[in-house]
């Protein structure tokens, strides 16, 4: 349960999911999911900064449960030492070291979320190696230029002042990215290292990689290293980050992989924040961005929630419902934001990226919010299916469809939204994934509901019944128990039940 209404609300809980003899969480989980063939499932939760271990947990509890095809962890390989969360991004070596595992607890992660059927990307840090001097997290001695076994001054010194001029190529591809030892990957020796690195990923069982800072290579040297990959055609996509003018386009990495498409994110917070959510009834190409099938896309990552552009958890229901509509969209391939509260911008994970328990110790869980994990399912099985029945207020209010397999209605308004909508679902019994409560469309497919400020409603044709444990429905045992509480909650707490019946566990 999450959004921005007020913190003292009226909870009502009918037909609980609780099992006899135990209080459970209104958050239950389905049959772990099955391995699906490449492509089939396209939403990638990036486990921004969480040990490997609790990655491993993640995919088992509720990444697979929840139809996600992929997971994203953050960079695996020995870096420098520190507690702020950029140490990940400045590489030492390319042995697995870091703060969030170690190479068996890494393949561990690899082979667990397989058996959960969900692929894993490895951020992929190959741009550059780390400044400064010191031990990293793994043991290995370094310096700025120098890194023993690895790579010489030699392999770093095509130019060593900073980055300044994005209107210069030589500037944005030879420099140093924020004082960091530029690796040249023109350079067939370096080209061989990377490659090397990557490949032992692969051996691994890794399914794919997010390339940092891509911008900063020539796109002819990232093709090239792939070209060596044991498996060339992996899976992988270019953090390239569009800027007006510069020298540099993303369009230029889709010949390699698939691009992050920063206008995307961007554009969504302005039209949520300041213009009317009508207009984006042509999102996507129409607005400029890459083609749908270039483009991986996000309402948030680590680097925009700090750096103000974009939507970022403190924007409350405005966030969630912007999930809501990424991923119901057929645009691009979305990726998740799951991460941890900050309020220092440098601030690495709560308990080195131990997560203990989601909503505790700061850890946000956006993956996991019913409001966002149920979309996943709908994403899945709206797939191939094109928008229809698009319907607006003009303002705020949107709602459209997927063909016969879904529709979606948000509300972004501050009052409530009372209408009939028309779908081309089959006519029968529904269950609002958003909600967990029962909908019917009629023979015309039409339904009618009540949308509060800042909700959605969200139907499909694998989600009937709330009483079937489909998946996002977190209520697949009725236990006939009702009650009503006044109490004062803040979003991301777990809601427990205890009572005197035996459904709830005497």
């Amino acid at each position: 349960m999450h959004g921005n209404t007020s913190p003292a609300r009226r909870i009502t809980a009918t037909a609980l999911a609780l099992t006899a003899g135990v209080a459970g969480s209104l958050l239950a989980t389905t049959a772990p999911a099955q391995a699906s063939p490449p492509g089939d499932k396209d939403v990638t939760a990036v486990m921004f900064e969480w040990k490997f271990t609790s990655v491993a947990q993640a995919c088992t509890d509720t990444l697979g449960p929840a139809g996600y095809g992929y997971v994203q962890v953050s960079p695996p390989q020995e870096h420098i030492q520190g507690g702020q969360w950029w140490t990940s991004y400045q590489p030492v070596s390319y042995r697995i070291a870091g703060r969030l595992g170690d190479r068996a607890q890494f393949k561990s992660m690899v082979d667990t979320c397989h058996a959960a059927g969900v692929k894993v990307v490895a951020d992929s840090v190959v741009n550059h190696m780390s400044a400064g001097n010191g031990t990293g997290t793994g043991g290995s001695s370094y310096t700025k230029y120098d890194y023993p076994g690895l790579y010489s001054s030699n392999d770093l010194d095509n130019c060593t002042s900073q980055i300044n001029n994005y209107g210069d190529r030589f500037n944005v591809q030879e420099c140093e990215l924020v004082g960091l030892a530029d690796l040249d990957t023109g350079e067939d020796y370096v080209r061989g290292k990377i490659a090397g690195y990557l490949n032992d990923l692969l051996s691994l069982g890794v399914d794919g990689f997010r390339i940092d800072a891509a911008k900063h290579m020539a796109a002819a040297d990232l093709a090239a290293i792939k070209s060596r990959l044991s498996n060339p055609n992996v899976y992988w996509k270019h953090e390239a980050i569009y800027g007006a003018g510069e020298a540099v386009s993303p369009t230029e990495y889709v010949g390699s992989g698939d691009v992050q498409e920063f206008r995307y994110a961007r554009d969504l917070k302005r039209v949520f924040n300041g213009e009317n959510l009508a207009y984006l009834k042509n999102f996507g190409e129409a607005w400029g961005h890459l083609p749908s099938d270039e483009a991986a896309v996000f309402v948030t990552n680590h680097d925009t929630e700090r750096n103000g552009e974009t939507l970022t958890y403190k924007d409350g229901a405005t966030y969630t419902l912007a999930h809501v509509f990424m991923l119901a969209w057929p645009y691009g391939s979305p990726d998740v934001h799951s991460g941890y509260e900050f309020t220092d911008h440098d601030a690495g994970p709560p308990n080195g990226g131990q997560v203990n328990a989601c909503y505790s110790d700061g850890w946000k869980c956006q993956h996991a919010w019913r409001e966002i994990s149920s979309m996943v399912g709908f994403r899945n099985t709206a797939r191939g299916q094109g928008v229809t029945d698009w319907w607006d207020n003009g303002g705020d209010q949107i709602a459209f469809g997927r063909g016969s397999k879904a529709y979606v209605a948000i509300n972004h308004e501050g009052t409530s939204l009372t209408r009939t909508f028309q779908t081309s679902l089959p006519a029968g019994d529904y269950c609002d994934v958003q909600t967990g409560k029962g909908v019917t469309v009629d023979g015309a497919g039409r339904f009618t509901a009540t949308l509060g400020a800042g909700t959605a409603v969200a139907l499909h044709v694998g989600a009937r019944t709330c009483d079937g444990g489909d998946p996002g429905d977190p209520d697949p045992v009725s236990s006939g128990v009702s009650f009503a509480v006044d109490a004062t909650t803040s979003w991301g707490q777990n809601i427990y039940v205890t009572g005197n019946r035996p459904e709830l566990g005497n």
